[in-house]
């Protein structure tokens, strides 16, 4: 037979396409990993049905794209506002999900009062400690049972190895990673505790993680699970050192997680880029806003099967998968970082269609009969 990954999907996607028999994604991947959605605050009001009803077939974890991080849930002293992420727990609770609260401690969208006193300086460590104490034990008190698992700390370290230079840094220095997960700890005995990273390829970064979790579990505290941010490109992460630093996340014993997942498929932009000029603009940052054409979308394809047959061969330490969205129009990588770059990153298109190197995937089996 000739192997399914050299089978082009092309080919595939045309000869094959999804039945009422073909399994759900979350019945394909039962025996590999959660497979899940970031969802947003109008998914669960309502506003994308047919996004809800992608989520509910597909799915089996959600976590908060933003509802949860603390200028939103936490934005003045002593002040919470529930209601939103109340309704997102109480939406992954109707159907049997397993959910995940993102991010407990992060120096972005960080509530602005948090780090500073009445003056606008950085507080002291002792109020710095209080205040991470408080914001951790309320929330996870308050979901107590329903949440399966938290980014307690979300991208500490730079590509380098270094140590993020954040509020949160400045006043406590590296104690304030594991003070967060003694915090957790406390709060919820019971929930899964994660760290969580992008560009968790580079070596230098693979190597500080996994000595700040061997550290860590040396001296008592539990982290179980390292979460690699799947933000991706065209040209980057390199597959290999992708693979490395699972292997090397593993070896501490702690489960790997491949956490807000998607792909853009247009060309990278550098940080010295001008984009702001028009023809650089039209020509080269937004190449396709009327639709991939079908050598880039084939391309797009086959890597996404490269690193999905990845996870799929890790399966043994990955314990969930999860992209950042459902379908390519509600992505944050549209307008970013200009305004009218059209992408393509996630796994359903913009007509709520499954992309084809996941139809491939789905029917595996009818596609071995096909290729006998």
């Amino acid at each position: 037979m000739k192997p399914f990954s050299l089978i082009p999907l092309t080919l595939l996607a045309i000869g094959c396409q999804t039945t009422p028999d073909t399994p759900t994604l979350k019945e394909h991947f039962n025996d590999d990993f959660l497979i899940g959605a970031a969802i947003n605050v109008p998914h669960v009001n309502g506003a994308d049905p047919k996004a809800d009803s992608i989520v509910t077939r597909h799915f089996n974890s959600i976590v908060a794209e933003n509802c949860m991080k603390s200028e939103e849930i936490h934005p003045s002293e002593g002040v919470y506002h529930w209601d939103d992420a109340d309704a997102f727990v109480k939406y992954g609770e109707e159907r049997g999900m397993a959910i995940i609260g993102h991010t407990l401690i992060w120096h972005s969208q960080l509530a602005p009062w948090f780090a500073v006193d009445s003056t606008g300086s950085n507080v002291t460590p002792d109020v710095l400690k209080e205040r991470m104490r408080d914001h951790i034990t309320t929330i996870m008190t308050r979901y107590k049972g329903k949440i399966k698992g938290w980014d307690v700390v979300n991208e500490p370290i730079l590509e380098d190895g270094s140590y993020r230079q954040s509020p949160f840094y400045e006043i406590l220095g590296e104690e304030y990673i594991p003070l967060a997960f003694q915090y957790a700890a406390e709060a919820d005995p019971d929930a899964e505790l994660y760290i969580n990273d992008y560009g968790m390829n580079a070596p230098a970064k693979r190597d500080a993680y996994v000595k700040l979790v061997n550290d860590m579990k040396a001296k008592g505290l539990r982290i179980d699970a390292i979460g690699m941010q799947g933000h991706m490109g065209m040209d980057y992460p390199d597959i290999t050192e992708f693979e490395k630093s699972i292997e090397a996340f593993a070896s501490t014993g702690a489960n790997v997680m491949i956490t807000e997942w998607d792909m853009s498929a247009l060309p990278t932009i550098s940080h010295s880029a001008n984009i702001s000029d028009s023809v650089v603009y039209n020509t080269q940052f937004n190449p396709y806003p009327n639709g991939l054409p079908s050598e880039i979308s084939d391309k797009w394809n086959e890597r996404m099967t490269a690193f999905l047959n990845l996870f799929k061969k890790h399966s043994d330490v990955i314990t969930r998968v999860t992209a950042w969205g459902t379908q390519d129009g509600m992505s944050w990588k549209n307008d970013f970082p200009m305004k009218g770059r059209v992408e393509y990153p996630l796994l359903f298109d913009r007509n709520y269609n499954l992309k084809p190197f996941l139809m491939n995937e789905l029917n595996t089996n009818e596609l071995k009969y096909l290729t006998k």
